[in-house]
């Protein structure tokens, strides 16, 4: 290009190996578009070659994400911001243009067109040195949950195949003792010929909780089944080493819920988020890495979890409200959950929830609700920097 435009709009599917970017001007022809490869150096080539194309460069990207966390850092870095144009719009807007390829070009195209058209997408933001340090751990924490749920399951089902009144009688999930006892001792006739005192013994020199109880358990479901299921010692070793690696995962847990915590009560309003019932440094860290600078929702922190009601209303169909299907899942995470549980024990969470259910709310459209009120509570107190009390504060003029 011999001219040099005012205004241009660069959009950029990102991926993991590389990206591809396409330039626009402002009447929708493609000015530059060329693949990028996701490093520092292909990165700031393509953007000093696309900062020469005009005087004011407006950048779009549909990934926002750890794959495309270098891009925007970069951007930051020169003075360059981006707007987050989501996956689904890009897919509908794609309908709009003619052919029906699918390439990253054509992709990157729509990205430019639809930043182009509207200017209400979400500018991206780098993430502050705090929120950095919460996004890995809990986004490991949540890996390494999800493996213990497997290894639960997995164990579950091989037990119930040798030894299914054992299988019964604990909760695995909970019960460290139990998974402690399974490491040595699988099959009823195992822990028969151990006996009481001294798989009690046993139980104890490992620092199990109520040992006694445990062996007393394990004894009377083994006095229960006096059959040799076939396959019983292959399944009995894959139970001793599936209970090994759930004590050693418990373990991983604890380290990283302490570096979660240590990290989240370096946050200045660690104390405020706290302080609400149900939410604690794990819950907190989640809301710190979804939500990044709180002040920047301004109210609508409700309404990015998805806890604000959709109307669809057409013509003399008034009042249709439903619940939205685009909203960040992880500020969800963060409220809904807590409302759940919080409506377990007495109290105005579990007195509002009632007075749902009595105006004829379901269960889920209930805890919503709550979730929805708790998040009312928790934007004052980080709007005026105070934490919860349940009594009510006093009005000054």
């Amino acid at each position: 290009m011999s001219e040099r435009s005012a205004r241009v709009w660069a959009g950029i599917d990102a991926g993991k190996g590389h990206h591809w970017a396409a330039v626009v001007d402002e009447a929708g022809t493609t000015l530059w578009s060329k693949k990028v490869g996701n490093d520092e150096t292909a990165i700031l080539t393509a953007l000093g070659e696309i900062l020469e194309l005009a005087d004011e460069v407006h950048w779009a990207v549909d990934i926002s994400g750890t794959s495309s966390a270098l891009l925007p850092a970069l951007l930051a870095a020169h003075g360059q911001r981006a707007v987050y144009v989501p996956g689904r719009t890009v897919n509908r807007m794609a309908g709009a243009y003619r052919g029906e390829a699918k390439t990253d070009a054509r992709d990157a195209y729509v990205i430019a067109e639809t930043a182009r058209q509207r200017r209400d997408f979400t500018a991206i933001e780098v993430p502050a040195q705090l929120a950095a340090d919460l996004a890995l751990p809990t986004a490991h924490r949540s890996d390494l949950i999800a493996d213990r749920v497997r290894m639960i399951n997995r164990l579950r089902d091989v037990l119930t195949g040798i030894f299914p009144a054992l299988e019964r009688a604990f909760d695995y999930s909970a019960h460290k003792g139990a998974l402690v006892r399974l490491t040595g001792y699988q099959t009823p006739a195992a822990l028969r010929r151990r006996g009481r005192a001294r798989l009690t013994a046993w139980l104890a020199n490992r620092s199990v909780r109520g040992a006694d109880a445990v062996a007393d358990t394990a004894l009377e479901a083994a006095d229960a089944q006096r059959t040799v299921l076939p396959g019983e010692d292959v399944a009995a070793a894959i139970v001793a080493d599936l209970a090994v690696r759930i004590l050693a995962l418990d373990d991983r847990l604890k380290r990283i819920d302490k570096q979660i915590r240590d990290a989240f009560h370096a946050h200045p309003q660690a104390e405020i988020i706290e302080s609400l019932p149900g939410v604690g440094p794990t819950l907190g860290a989640e809301l710190v890495v979804a939500a990044g600078d709180l002040t920047a929702y301004a109210g609508h922190l409700a309404s990015a979890a998805g806890l604000v009601p959709v109307p669809r209303d057409s013509r003399r169909r008034t009042g249709n409200l439903h619940r939205p299907k685009r909203y960040s899942r992880r500020p969800r995470r963060v409220f809904y959950p807590p409302a759940q549980s919080s409506i377990i024990k007495d109290g105005p969470n579990r007195d509002f929830y009632l007075k749902k259910r009595a105006e004829g709310c379901k269960h889920v459209q209930a805890v919503i609700a709550l979730a929805r009120r708790r998040v009312s509570v928790l934007w004052p107190l980080l709007r005026d920097n105070r934490v919860f009390t349940s009594a009510p504060v006093a009005q000054t003029a």
